[in-house]
């Protein structure tokens, strides 16, 4: 059986993968494993109000009191867990995928997503059918379960609404820039909300803040959620940067845990363009530890080098956020990201932040007193091939001498210009051929040679 937590969370396609015993049992395991105070959240897909009942009825029936704080944005309920005081938080919500899709992704009383160990020990739990399956082998007279693992209905918990939960998140967005001295009076900002949570917090932020904001996709009606909008199809903003004169675009995902920017031009700036220039940023102001920065392999070779240029460490992880959440809390690092758009601030919030990052990345704009396509010049982006090449064993690249050689070969070749990255797929029988170089036509090159020898091999 696969493991119920991927990434980021329990996800499927909701009443049908995610299903609303699913989402019971998970807000069961909630209460009893973080605590009885759970903030809960959700984007604005249809499912999102069946599966919060759902959750709630299971926080309520261990005894835990849901606080509910409606739509907002992912990172706004890592906030509310430590601002409330709350034992952990659940955010329902697919992130960037179709709206049929719907996800359960749950916080611990710092905010931090959840450690593997706890969601293998909530798994288990809920295989063995939650309170009620341990009530009903304590019948049973099973060894170590708890009789009285069912409550009755004088003993239950509450469902409490939350009515400043957007302001609040708003407030800390805002105040993280004021503190800096700086506003963002005279910026002209294209806004693409992909009809999700960041409707109801970026624009107001931004404005606050002292830019004006033409906004698009802020309605939503439950089905239209990241669909051929939002920061994984950047053509509307492209479009409104165009029509509108903007300085800078911004655009969210579904559940505003990212955000993708655009220069006025229709350029894409992604999240290694973003870190890099909120890295150098920070450096100049002497809060970078170790003036050090983390990513992922897959970061382009262009953002190593800006930073190296700069006096800057890169330490790479794993891909996936967690990875490099793992790595800043271990070494005391201030900033990580991914190309996806995906960065962690850890002085400001303890999870993805697309608003912050945003926030952050303009006030460095702001203070650099340039355009923003002058700012994000400070990196130039290298070229990259990228070829999924199914095979039948992926985990057989590794060890294999023919692959080995043909991956050395283009190694030597590109010396300190390029790079090549193998990478098995975690969801597919694939294996992922990345190569970068100063020349696009050399990356293609090696990409082609290399996926060549890994089908011929595997």
């Amino acid at each position: 059986m696969a493991r119920l937590f991927g990434t980021d969370g329990v996800r499927g396609v909701a009443n049908t993968e995610l299903t609303c015993e699913l989402a019971y049992r998970l807000g069961q395991a909630a209460a009893v494993f973080l605590g009885k105070n759970i903030v809960v959240g959700k984007d604005t897909r249809l499912s999102g109000d069946m599966l919060e009942s759902a959750l709630a009825a299971g926080i309520m029936s261990a005894g835990g009191t849901e606080l509910s704080v409606g739509i907002i944005p992912t990172p706004a309920v890592a906030l509310l867990v430590r601002e409330l005081h709350a034992d952990g938080g659940a955010v329902i919500s697919a992130s960037h995928n179709p709206p049929e899709y719907n996800g359960i992704k749950l916080f611990d009383a710092e905010g931090y997503k959840l450690p593997d160990e706890v969601e293998d020990k909530i798994e288990e739990f809920i295989k063995k059918g939650g309170l009620e399956g341990a009530a009903d082998r304590a019948e049973e007279g099973a060894e170590g379960e708890d009789a009285a693992a069912m409550l009755p209905g004088d003993e239950v918990g509450v469902a409490l609404p939350v009515d400043e939960a957007c302001e609040i998140y708003i407030e800390h967005a805002v105040q993280s820039v004021r503190a800096q001295g700086i506003d963002f009076s005279g910026m002209r900002i294209a806004l693409d909300t992909g009809h999700g949570a960041s409707s109801l917090t970026s624009a107001e932020a931004f404005r606050r803040l002292g830019a004006e904001v033409i906004a698009i996709n802020e309605d939503f009606d439950g089905t239209d959620i990241n669909v051929n909008c939002g920061s994984t199809h950047l053509e509307p903003l492209a479009q409104l940067m165009r029509e509108s004169g903007a300085d800078v675009g911004v655009a969210h995902d579904g559940d505003a845990d990212r955000v993708m920017l655009m220069t006025p031009d229709g350029t894409e700036i992604d999240g290694d363009m973003v870190e890099a220039v909120c890295a150098l940023d920070m450096k100049r102001r002497g809060c970078l530890p170790e003036d050090t920065v983390v990513s992922t392999v897959m970061c382009n070779l262009g953002f190593v080098h800006a930073m190296r240029d700069n006096g800057i460490t890169v330490v790479q992880t794993k891909v996936g956020d967690r990875y490099v959440l793992e790595e800043m809390r271990a070494k005391g690092y201030a900033i990580g990201g991914e190309q996806s758009g995906h960065m962690i601030l850890l002085e400001h919030n303890s999870t993805g932040d697309g608003l912050m990052t945003a926030c952050q990345f303009l006030a460095a704009v702001k203070r650099a007193d340039m355009p923003v396509a002058d700012v994000v010049s400070i990196m130039k982006k290298f070229p990259q091939t990228l070829i999924n090449v199914r095979v039948r064993d992926k985990h057989a690249v590794e060890g294999n001498e023919a692959i080995a050689a043909a991956v050395a070969k283009a190694e030597e070749a590109l010396g300190d210009s390029g790079r090549v990255l193998l990478r098995p797929s975690g969801t597919e029988p694939v294996v992922r051929v990345m190569v970068e170089a100063e020349d696009a036509d050399a990356a293609k090159t090696h990409a082609e040679a290399i996926a060549a020898v890994v089908e011929a091999e595997i």
